[in-house]
């Protein structure tokens, strides 16, 4: 079973207890949650990349990264306003990074980092929004759910001047 925990500065990634690789929080650039249904809690992550200088690292959600990894140090990710967001409808990976037969296939990678040119230019064309916490996502989905609240989202003309 994979796990991801924090130990000290440092993301450690375990697999049936084992260490299998090991990412310093300071060489994290950008964390992407690649969401399903509306993305509003850690049940609808698809997946999770996480960006350093030379690598990704592509994550299941059973691995922990949204939850123990995510929520155990939100001041960090909201220090670092590194955490961005996009849909899985739009954000497909290469069919190589996805177990399962054809029409099977998953949308789920498991566990691989990989060379940062690898996976670069289809990130490129991922939809992303943020930086954005989970706090400010649930803040502005409840701002959203208000009467007229997609409306208070869009600046006024007069606001832009």
């Amino acid at each position: 079973m994979l796990h991801t925990r924090w130990q000290s500065m440092e993301l450690v990634v375990t697999r049936d207890g084992h260490e299998i690789d090991r990412v310093a929080a300071a060489e994290i650039e950008r964390a992407i949650l690649v969401y399903r249904d509306r993305g509003d809690t850690p049940g609808d992550l698809a997946f999770a990349v996480l960006q350093t200088r030379e690598h990704h690292l592509l994550f299941p959600p059973e691995s922990g990264i949204a939850g123990r990894v995510h929520f155990e140090r939100q001041a960090f990710w909201r220090e670092r306003r590194c955490v961005y967001w996009a849909p899985l409808a739009k954000a497909r990976l290469p069919r190589k990074l996805c177990a399962g037969v054809w029409i099977l296939r998953s949308n789920k990678p498991a566990f691989v980092r990989l060379q940062r040119d690898e996976l670069a230019q289809v990130i490129a064309t991922w939809p992303l929004e943020g930086p954005q916490s989970w706090d400010e996502r649930k803040v502005a989905r409840i701002a959203r759910a208000r009467p007229f609240g997609a409306l208070r989202a869009v600046p006024s003309p007069s606001s832009t001047l």
